[in-house]
């Protein structure tokens, strides 16, 4: 049996991110016997452009393409800008929808911010259109996140509990 491949991508660019820092935090919770990586390639994606879209799309297009594909499954973790989506994970995510790389996948969806709300809510619209399939105990808003981190530890027990609680539904969905 080949070993389980599991893509982390955080809706921020800032590598020490409290969304970065969730996805540290998740790593260390992975089994073993699990591949887990971090995407760090957002920023280079350039903007979408449809007339691009094709078999021949801009190198690091087809290199997320290939590593979406390569994953059994995807964990995002982002922050809520202006009540909405990071502008690029969005550009990011709409490079997917005509190669599919997130048909049929499963997916943890986590959301942390100073609300999050309006940003989960259109998220999982997006993850609706992509056919990404995000388990109703896959999703999780982490509300006030910098009040819940101590650096790039999670110090509340409870978000704790309820990131150990999301990564079980995820990989009972793989």
């Amino acid at each position: 049996m080949s070993k389980s491949t599991i893509l982390a991508i955080s809706g921020s660019l800032r590598a020490e991110s409290t969304n970065h820092n969730i996805l540290k935090y998740l790593g260390d919770l992975i089994p073993a016997d699990i591949h887990y990586s971090i995407y760090d390639g957002l920023a280079s994606i350039p903007p979408f452009d449809p007339g691009l879209d094709t078999d021949d799309a801009p190198f690091p297009v087809v290199e997320l393409r290939r590593l979406l594909t390569k994953a059994d499954g995807v964990i995002i973790c982002t922050p809520e800008y202006a009540f909405g989506v990071p502008g690029q994970l969005k550009n990011m995510l709409d490079w997917t929808v005509s190669s599919g790389s997130f048909s049929d996948k499963p997916v943890a969806l986590i959301t942390a911010s100073l609300s999050g709300e309006a940003a989960h809510a259109a998220m999982l619209l997006i993850l609706g259109a992509l056919n990404a399939q995000v388990a109703d105990g896959a999703k999780l808003i982490i509300p006030f996140i910098r009040s819940k981190m101590d650096g790039d530890k999670v110090a509340d027990e409870e978000t704790a509990k309820k990131l150990t609680e999301v990564l079980e539904t995820f990989f009972n969905s793989i």
